[in-house]
């Protein structure tokens, strides 16, 4: 076996990663970088980070901000192709690509060995984290310590982090496996292994980015979203760029029970799982995006679309975001967005999200010709196209009744 002298840790500075440090140095004797990235989780989460990691035992760290990138590259295109997995908004899948890919140009740079992922080896996030370093390192050692160790659960963890001293920001009470960024929360464990049990959203700390609809105002929010090919540019009439349109959405959607998903999910290794995603700006995003699409987008294309968007949310889901099918999808989004410029009027209301009005100039949408009240449509012409239409049925009713070619 190659002998590991420096390694690249992905370190969040969560439960697992805050233990794998130690772990490393004591199972590999290696020097330890970690690389930790900004993508907008907030919260103090990155508070600390850098002193926590080179007291646990790393000779350095990197903290990366990738806000935008993240919002830009990766959040915005993947909302442009109305992609969601079985409901799910991607939080987590497309935050992994962005902070690998980073996490291998550091460890070209230092030199390092390997590159290590605190990831179990029963989720989704060793795959998006493994599939994106064979994309830009196909040589580098991988080092995934669950697949290794003998602890066998989070309890495990919280006695190795409790008998080296290692500080932590959960208890055992609390111990739900989150992730957080710029786009969403996920809650993972502890109660909600059970699909029977109802999330307790009243709880205190359980719901971070917003509340319940029960604990939502009596009255509705208007917000109004303005794109220019595709690209959310503006709310209420401020410009801004997307990440900030994002954490304008999340303030609004979370003040009013938006975007609160409970979903048991066909993870890519096979098992189902449970978990509560809060995803307030982003489920807000994606209805004005496709409300708008609905003016603009001519039928097949928009048909065509949705078709696709449902193979660019398993690429996506699957951790192949680097691959030569996303890009040619991406690509074919790309094209689609071109006349996607307009802006839409949303109501906000206890959970719910309610159309108030959309508008474009590049609107396909003719209220001369849709009308119920008089028009220049010849509604005659629609009898030689039912003709035309219904001719392979009328054929085939008479060759069944006899009744063709008397």
């Amino acid at each position: 076996m190659k002998q590991i002298k420096k390694c690249v840790l992905a370190y969040s500075g969560g439960l697992d990663t805050s233990i794998i440090i130690p772990w490393l140095k004591e199972n590999y004797g290696c020097e330890v970088i970690a690389v930790s990235a900004d993508v907008g989780q907030g919260g103090g989460e990155l508070d600390g980070l850098e002193e926590k990691a080179i007291k646990t035992g790393a000779s350095k760290i990197y903290i990366l901000d990738l806000v935008d990138e993240f919002a830009e590259e990766y959040i915005i295109p993947t909302m442009q192709a109305g992609a969601t997995y079985e409901g799910y908004l991607l939080g987590t899948s497309f935050a992994r690509p962005i902070i690998a890919k980073h996490i291998v140009d550091i460890a070209l740079k230092e030199g390092a060995d390997a590159i290590c992922h605190g990831c179990t080896g029963k989720g989704n996030d060793q795959v998006r984290f493994e599939l994106t370093i064979k994309a830009f390192a196909p040589q580098m050692k991988i080092i995934a310590p669950w697949r290794e160790w003998d602890l066998k659960s989070r309890d495990d963890e919280i006695d190795y982090a409790e008998s080296r001293g290692i500080p932590l920001k959960i208890s055992r009470e609390t111990n739900y496996s989150k992730d957080k960024n710029i786009w969403h929360l996920s809650h993972e464990g502890l109660d909600l292994e059970d699909p029977g049990n109802e999330p307790d959203y009243q709880k205190e700390g359980f719901l971070e980015m917003g509340v319940s609809p029960e604990q939502a105002p009596d009255k509705p929010t208007y917000v109004e979203i303005e794109f220019e090919k595709g690209i959310p540019t503006a709310v209420d009439g401020k410009k801004m760029k997307p990440s900030d349109v994002i954490r304008t959405l999340n303030k609004l959607g979370g003040e009013n029970g938006i975007g609160i998903l409970d979903l048991v999910e066909n993870r890519l290794v096979g098992m189902k799982s449970r978990g509560v995603y809060e995803t307030p700006g982003g489920t807000i995003l994606y209805r004005a995006h496709s409300t708008l699409e609905t003016l603009c987008l001519d039928k097949d294309t928009q048909h065509m679309k949705a078709r696709l968007a449902i193979t660019f949310a398993e690429l996506v889901y699957n951790g192949q975001w680097f691959t030569p099918l996303r890009e040619a999808l991406s690509a074919f989004v790309a094209s689609t967005q071109r006349n996607v410029t307009g802006k839409v009027r949303l109501k906000l209301y206890k959970g719910n999200i309610i159309n108030a009005g959309v508008w474009s100039d590049y609107s396909l949408y003719s209220e001369n010709i849709a009308t119920f009240g008089e028009s220049d449509y010849n509604q005659k012409d629609a009898e030689g196209f039912i003709n035309l239409f219904g001719l392979p049925i009328k054929v085939r009713a008479m060759l069944e009744q006899g009744l063709l070619n008397k």
